[in-house]
């Protein structure tokens, strides 16, 4: 009885293969795996605070933390909204245009130095519903057109932008409510009352992305959008719902915009969008979408306020600031794909 020897032979050498291809695949998701890149962003913020407070003690100091947490609150807010964009794989370029129109509703509608209007907070909710319903229409322009949400959003922005030029007349118009003002000047537990709000927002949003159908849709719809389809999802309404989502966050960091200022003015939201959409990829949340959320996020945004606070008590300069801001967010976004998803880079 002869034995062939020959399949034995073929087997032996895949599993040679595979194990030749399997060992480097295995170190290399030990060294950037899921788990550690879920992990990066909080050992990044814990070893730049310390490096900080080696090079500056007053980093810890009670009133630099207050400054400190005061300053995340508009960019906790923003990201909060942009991060259900970002993990259904879209992208939401209206943050600065839809902020500025509700920071310019808040102002327009409540105690001003420009008109003899004083609704009170009846001012807030209209800005937060002004920038739902802007949300809306940047969900309703990209899903009945079918065209990226790049470019719907992108015209949303200049949308809102012009709308605020417009009924400013290209000047500033200061915000006269005390009630509304108290959100940035009166403290609860040590700390501004727009703090307490954005930490609201963030719980808010935490609650939405892991307790409810429309979070789980869309994560499901950044994870594989076909299969999502496929599961009887409605996925034009998810996406609908996700841009009014965050249209709803985005009015609610206008308000706390124009109350920290004080006023409104046309270019309010100026900068705001890099600071969000860095905050929300350098927390760990994948620009391919699926990946992440809003605790992410949250680690995301108190990395990037702790930087800025920290080269800003260094007397870094500020061109250098925006430098390594420009670095940071293409090292995160590297280290944040998962290249074996990514069959073609365009």
């Amino acid at each position: 009885m002869t034995i062939d020897t020959e399949p034995l032979k073929s087997v032996s050498d895949i599993e040679r293969t595979t194990l030749m291809t399997f060992l480097p695949g295995r170190i290399a998701g030990m060294l950037g795996g899921r788990r550690w890149r879920s992990l990066a962003p909080l050992a990044v913020l814990v070893v730049l605070c310390v490096l900080i407070t080696i090079a500056n003690p007053n980093f810890i100091e009670l009133r630099n933390l207050v400054r400190l947490a005061n300053s995340a609150a508009v960019p906790l807010t923003l990201a909060m909204g942009l991060t259900f964009i970002i993990l259904m794989g879209s992208i939401d370029l209206s943050v600065e245009g839809t902020l500025s129109v509700a920071a310019m509703v808040v102002v327009l509608l409540a105690a001003n130095d420009s008109n003899g209007n004083d609704y009170g907070w009846w001012a807030v909710l209209a800005a937060i519903a002004s920038g739902t319903i802007m949300g809306l229409a940047s969900g309703l322009v990209q899903t009945m057109l079918r065209i990226p949400s790049f470019m719907a959003t992108l015209g949303m922005w200049f949308i809102g932008l012009g709308l605020s030029v417009y009924m400013l007349g290209g000047s500033a118009i200061r915000l006269n409510d005390a009630s509304i003002r108290d959100l940035a000047l009166q403290r609860f537990l040590g700390l501004p009352l727009a703090v307490w709000v954005a930490i609201g927002a963030f719980v808010l949003a935490a609650v939405i992305q892991y307790h409810t159908r429309l979070g789980r849709h869309i994560l499901a719809i950044g994870g594989d959008e076909d299969v999502t389809k496929l599961s009887g999802v409605n996925v034009v309404r998810v996406r609908i719902a996700a841009f009014a989502l965050a249209g709803f966050f985005f009015g609610i960091a206008g308000v706390l915009a124009a109350a920290q200022l004080g006023q409104s003015h046309a270019v309010i939201g100026d900068g705001r969008l890099f600071a969000a959409v860095t905050a929300v990829v350098v927390g760990g949340t994948a620009l391919t979408g699926g990946e992440g959320g809003v605790v992410n996020t949250a680690v995301g945004v108190l990395i990037v306020t702790v930087l800025a606070n920290g080269m800003i008590l260094l007397g870094i300069s500020p061109y250098i600031q925006q430098t390594v801001q420009g670095l940071m967010i293409i090292a995160a976004v590297a280290l944040s794909l998962d290249r074996a998803r990514l069959k073609i880079v365009k």
